[in-house]
């Protein structure tokens, strides 16, 4: 039986090994969880137990506070109403475990998550889940600038359009556009996939280092550095199973989407001479 190169096949779908740098993980994660890695102070809470807060009259800071008390109290589901907007609402949490938001968030919402899955009904502003680590967010309408910027891990989901700059110096996860997305979307992109249902602005995945780009629509043009890639067997597998997953399949299937990659001449760009410099930019 032909054997199968597994560490080609991942960089072929994107998908790299790396060394753990910095702080000690056995610091970091409490290594008797059963269910995976969590860390060592999450809020030991029940998915079952459910309850919803109105926070129409509350700040941003009493909501979040809010938040933090009934974790410790250990809901594990928690239903937002009357976001009204709100900026910075449902930040930094560590935990996994179930948001449900019944409307819209301002900017900055959902950053620095690392596990809980957040479902929202209406739209979000800028800056959406910047800098999440891992777990699912999934926007049933659309979305304003940076949607992911610096995401890390998980799936991000926009089912409507998004604005310019979508995740802009991506550095793994998911995002997954049902939409259109604005310009320079995929700047500085590092690692990670992104998926663009409907057309891309300028300058898509300019200086992208690393990752991929799928835009199933029109490409106004390319940045520096990014170029077509060949769509694989392997590819379609993949777009096919995760827009089957958050129901954002299009009508006439994945073969028609466009993939981009780095062209790898910005790699050695100090190396170059200062009139190959020029013909890279």
């Amino acid at each position: 039986m032909e054997s199968v190169d597994q560490e080609s096949i991942s960089h072929e779908m994107g998908m790299h090994t790396q060394s753990l740098r910095g702080r000690d993980i056995k610091t970091m994660f409490s290594l008797e969880n059963e269910g995976g890695y969590a860390y060592a102070f999450a809020k030991d809470v029940d998915f079952n137990k459910r309850t919803e807060i109105d926070i129409e009259n509350m700040t941003a800071t009493e909501c979040n506070t809010k938040i933090r008390s009934l974790m410790d109290e250990g809901y594990g589901t928690i239903v937002i109403k009357n976001p009204g907007a709100k900026h910075s609402i449902i930040v930094g949490i560590l935990n996994k475990m179930n948001f449900i938001v019944e409307g819209s968030l301002g900017y900055f919402g959902c950053g620095l998550l690392d596990g809980p899955t957040v479902r929202i009904s209406g739209r979000v502003g800028w800056s959406f889940a910047e800098n999440m680590m891992a777990g699912v967010c999934v926007v049933e309408k659309n979305a304003g600038s940076t949607f992911g910027a610096a995401l890390r891990g998980g799936d991000l989901v926009c089912k409507g359009s998004v604005g310019s700059r979508t995740g802009i110096d991506q550095k793994g996860g998911t995002i997954l556009v049902g939409g259109d997305t604005g310009a320079f979307s995929g700047f500085m992109m590092q690692r990670g996939r992104m998926v663009v249902c409907g057309n891309a602005g300028k300058n898509l995945g300019d200086s992208m280092y690393d990752g991929t780009i799928f835009v199933g629509g029109e490409i106004q043009d390319l940045g520096v550095d990014a170029v077509p890639g060949e769509l694989t067997d392997l590819d379609k597998a993949w777009l096919t199973r995760k827009l089957t997953q958050y129901e954002m399949m299009p009508s006439k299937g994945v073969d028609h989407f466009t993939k981009i990659v780095a062209g790898k001449q910005l790699w050695s760009y100090d190396n170059l001479e200062p009139s190959e410099k020029k013909l890279v930019l």
